[in-house]
C-alpha cells in the first residue's frame, strides 16, 4: 500500500543529495517472520548527506495483514530544522493510521514561525487528515507540531489525499532545508546535538510500533532494532538507571 510512498522519496533523496550510505547493524537490515501462518519481512535503509545525517526508512510486508512504511530523516547538526517523520500503518485495507510532521526540536515562537508556520497552508489544504485523534503513547506537545496530519483514514484516501499531502510536505521540507543557514557557533550545535539526543531517548521509549516489532519478529531482535538502528542515540532504559 505504502511503497509509491517509499519510491517517491527514494527518487527524490537520491536527486537531490550526494547521499552515503549509512551502516545498519548487522542483522538489522532485513528480517523475515517467521511466526504464524502469515509471514512479514522487514528490511530497512540508512543514508547520510551534507545536510542530513541520518535518513532511516523502513518497509514491514505482512501482505494483507499489515503494511507499514515509517521514516525519519535527522538534520544534520549545524541545522536546527525539525526532524522529518513518517509513519503510515495499515491493518487490512480499512483500518490505516496516518502520522506526518515535522518534529520541531524546540517550542518557543520564534522557531515556531520560522520552521512550523509554513505547514499551515499545505494542512488546511488536506484538513480532513488532520483529525485530531487523541496520541496515546506521546505527549502531544512535545517534538510534534500543530500542524501535523494525523488521521485514520481508508485504502482509496491514501492514494487520492495522502499522496499527494505527502509530496507536498516533503518538497516544503526540502525547501527549508535549501534556505536554512548553517549554525556555525559550538554552543548552538552542541543545541542541537542535545536536542536530537533527547528526541532519540523519548521516542525509544515511548514508540508504540515496538510491540508490533515483537510479534513478528521476537523481543530480543525488536529491542536491538530500536536501540540500535531507529533510535541508536537513547540508552536503554535498564542502562540508564543501572
Amino acid at each position: 500500500m505504502f511503497q509509491p510512498f517509499k519510491e517517491y522519496l527514494e527518487e527524490e533523496l537520491f536527486k537531490r543529495f550526494d547521499l552515503q550510505s549509512r551502516p545498519i547493524p548487522a542483522g538489522l537490515e532485513y528480517n523475515l517472520s517467521d511466526r504464524g501462518k502469515n509471514q512479514a519481512t522487514i528490511q530497512s535503509w540508512c543514508y547520510q548527506s551534507a545536510e542530513l545525517r541520518k535518513i532511516r526508512y523502513t518497509y514491514i510486508d505482512a501482505g494483507e495483514m499489515s503494511q507499514v512504511f515509517n521514516s525519519v530523516i535527522y538534520p544534520a547538526h549545524n541545522y536546527d530544522l525539525p526532524l522529518l517523520g513518517i509513519d503510515f500503518l495499515s491493518f487490512g485495507k480499512k483500518k490505516i493510521l496516518v502520522v506526518l510532521d515535522f518534529q520541531p526540536l524546540f517550542r518557543d515562537q520564534v522557531y515556531q514561525d520560522k520552521y512550523i508556520e509554513p505547514m499551515r497552508e499545505i494542512r488546511d489544504k488536506y484538513n480532513e487528515l488532520a483529525q485530531n485523534l487523541e496520541m496515546k503513547f506521546y505527549d502531544a506537545n512535545q517534538y510534534f507540531s500543530k500542524y501535523l496530519l494525523f488521521a485514520k483514514t481508508d485504502a482509496e484516501t491514501v492514494v487520492t489525499r495522502l499522496f499527494p499531502a505527502y509530496q507536498e510536505y516533503v518538497q516544503l521540507y526540502w525547501q527549508m532545508l535549501e534556505s536554512a543557514q548553517p549554525l556555525t557557533k559550538e554552543k548552538d550545535i552542541q543545541r542541537i546535538v542535545e536536542a536530537q539526543k533527547h528526541y532519540d531517548q523519548y521516542s525509544a521509549e515511548r514508540d508504540p510500533a515496538h510491540g508490533l516489532f515483537s510479534s513478528y519478529f521476537g523481543k530480543e531482535w525488536s529491542n536491538r532494532f530500536l536501540y540500535e538502528f531507529l533510535f541508536e542515540d537513547a540508552t536503554p532504559l535498564a542502562v540508564a538507571s543501572a
